[in-house]
């Protein structure tokens, strides 16, 4: 008896004090209601000491391996049928929306927070294209920079017209066969591939319904989302084609229409469980998805990622 009361009164403390941390973490991740010093401090200092610490792993262990240039310009415009300009739009709209909210979590003015945290995407991918300018093996992209101040625009001025995101850049990804072509290029695991296999990334715009109709029976939660691919890319440009998926030797965009969900619609008074629901709406739900290709095919997937 002696042995099920201690275990018990174990599983009691070990419950109470899980709850306990939880508690303190909740309390931690509760926004100021005004401005606290410490932690609009502690943002600033980790956010600058962060992106410099990058900057300077970028250098040493990507630029450095190649020669340097005069500062020049490059056009990239029709390259990997412009997923990267897409991948630059949510980039610089989601590290925009994380500096956003790491002002409001430290009490920091609605005004400050745009001029100082959205802006953060915006300015940490233009250094990264101003030492792309230096290296002579890529150089700078004036469409880069317009797709990163897109996204930062995008974040800022829906919050200055309706004060909350309606429409979210999404991502999502699958493996594809034409990684295998070209591991060196499109990666040769699968954390590389996410990154660089552009054949497998598709970027979604998901727009909250509910927020468009306010009075409606709509779910909160329900998005509907408008996404973009392409496929047949082993490089850049059209030279080199893989003809070994694709004979005819073409590339081809893809746009996509599904459902979606907006994770931070979901009601609860955990900040901890919206803290989870705000970094896992950067990602498009699986859902049935119909596909149009630039090829005229149309696809409806049951299950797409």
């Amino acid at each position: 008896m002696k042995s099920i009361s201690f275990l018990r009164g174990l599983l009691l403390f070990a419950f109470c004090s899980n709850l306990f941390a939880q508690n303190k973490v909740d309390h931690f991740l509760k926004p100021s209601d005004s401005l606290n010093v410490a932690r609009r401090n502690a943002v600033v200092i980790s956010q600058a000491a962060v992106a410099a610490t990058v900057l300077v792993g970028l250098n040493e262990l990507w630029y450095a391996d190649y020669p340097r240039s005069n500062f020049r310009y490059v056009n990239d415009n029709v390259e990997w049928l412009q997923m990267d300009k897409a991948g630059h739009v949510f980039s610089a709209y989601h590290l925009g929306n994380f500096g956003r909210n790491s002002l409001a979590w430290s009490g920091v003015s609605e005004k400050n927070q745009l001029i100082y945290g959205a802006t953060l995407g915006f300015g940490f991918l233009t250094a990264v294209e101003v030492m792309d300018g230096y290296s002579s093996n890529w150089g700078a992209s004036l469409v880069d920079v317009a797709a990163n101040a897109t996204g930062t625009a995008l974040l800022v001025s829906q919050h200055l017209l309706w004060k909350e995101q309606r429409i979210v850049p999404k991502f999502s990804f699958h493996t594809t066969p034409y990684a295998s072509a070209r591991p060196n290029v499109l990666g040769s695991s699968l954390n590389e591939q996410i990154l660089k296999d552009y054949n497998g990334q598709t970027y979604w715009l998901s727009a909250n319904l509910h927020s468009f109709f306010k009075d409606s029976k709509i779910p909160t939660w329900l998005n509907l989302a408008i996404g973009y691919g392409g496929e047949g890319m082993i490089t850049g440009n059209e030279e080199f084609v893989n003809t070994v998926f694709l004979p005819e030797s073409e590339r081809f965009r893809q746009f996509y229409f599904s459902f979606d969900a907006d994770l931070t619609k979901i009601k609860t008074k955990s900040h901890l469980l919206k803290t989870v629901f705000e970094i896992f709406n950067t990602i498009k739900i699986p859902a049935p998805t119909f596909e149009i290709s630039s090829r005229g095919d149309f696809t409806f997937h049951y299950f797409y990622f």
